[in-house]
């Protein structure tokens, strides 16, 4: 414990150099003591995640964090803290950067505030499946290059993982083609792109945070959201939107990420021990999304939900124009290119 009392003593002063020159929600220092999942070793890395306990990559990092320190013989270990305990996806980022949080999961669009190239992962229809997806964030042919991009601004990605499949649902009735989504407000995360895409499917994309979504749907203020079957699930939003359609329009990466300084600052048997174990953490996560889903759809469907297929091809053509419109430089265009001979190799 001792460890952990100095590095939040580290994180304080971190946050009174940041002050001046950046704006974000200072961490609670008693968040570093409590809220974690309170693993013991000689040296704690934290990880900051803004997920609850039981989503697939808190599972997956904790028991990551566990054979580090069974492997190094409690010389080191990673503790996940959830819940944004602390502090928000962006302003984590930022603590990152400090090294005064040593790592973070967080939003594959969020990466486009410091290489907008990482758009490309987040288009519509880019990955046609979980496991597409997996292949291509394991290949460092395709992501070295972009993964390695944001080394200037103080920023390693650690590793992509699988942040879910987000399908379209409603209350008002089955989707089967972008036809059936006029008239429709949909909930989308708040994007230019995100927007554009649920108009191009045939809808109307309605920016607003996820603790409001229920109400709004309940109200008739939306006809219904987009998300994974856990969030569609664990947040009720199937009592107020029963219809829920596979369109399969986003398949979007989280990333672990840290900073050169901290990962250079890593005991050399604990820094060896993440590199050759992320590959298993990743493929864990993978399995628990399974899981999850399964347990998320039988839910829903016990609380009333329908589950349809769609058209996909249908809403891969309509949502084509922003896809091309979003390739606009030689380094986006062989990234897409990359990624679908993936999906045409398998």
């Amino acid at each position: 414990m001792k460890c952990k009392l100095w590095l939040s003593g580290v994180l304080a002063a971190a946050l009174t150099t940041l002050t001046g020159c950046a704006q974000f929600t200072p961490v609670d220092e008693s968040a570093i003591l409590e809220g974690g999942s309170g693993i013991e070793a000689e040296t704690v890395y934290r990880v900051a995640f803004n997920q609850p306990e039981s989503h697939p990559q808190y599972v997956a990092l904790s028991h990551l964090g566990e054979r580090m320190r069974d492997a190094t013989g409690g010389a080191c270990a990673l503790e996940v803290f959830p819940n944004e305990s602390l502090g928000p996806q962006a302003d984590t980022i930022e603590l990152v950067q400090a090294g005064s949080v040593d790592f973070s999961m967080v939003a594959g669009s969020l990466m486009e505030n410091f290489n907008p190239d990482f758009v490309v992962f987040n288009l519509p229809y880019v990955f046609d499946s979980k496991e597409h997806q997996r292949e291509v964030l394991d290949d460092p042919e395709i992501t070295g290059e972009l993964f390695s991009s944001l080394e200037d601004k103080n920023i390693t990605v650690v590793a992509g993982f699988h942040g879910g499949i987000r399908n379209v649902y409603n209350s008002v009735k089955p989707v089967e083609t972008p036809e059936d989504l006029a008239g429709m407000k949909i909930r989308v995360i708040e994007s230019d792109t995100n927007i554009a895409m649920l108009r191009l499917m045939g809808g109307s994309g309605a920016p607003m945070g996820q603790g409001e979504v229920y109400t709004a749907i309940q109200s008739g203020i939306l006809e219904g959201a987009e998300n994974n079957e856990s969030i569609y699930a664990n947040l009720s939003h199937d009592e107020v939107a029963p219809y829920y359609s596979y369109t399969q329009h986003l398949i979007f990466p989280d990333y672990l990420i840290s900073s050169p300084g901290t990962l250079d600052r890593m005991e050399p048997q604990c820094r060896e021990f993440l590199e050759q174990d992320i590959l298993a953490t990743t493929e864990e996560e993978g399995e628990l999304w399974v899981e999850e889903i399964e347990r998320s759809h039988q839910l829903a469907e016990e609380a009333g939900a329908q589950f349809n297929e769609v058209d996909l091809d249908a809403f891969r053509e309509a949502v084509q124009p922003l896809v091309d419109e979003s390739l606009d430089n030689d380094v986006t265009r062989r990234l897409y290119d990359d990624v679908r001979a993936v999906a045409e190799e398998d």
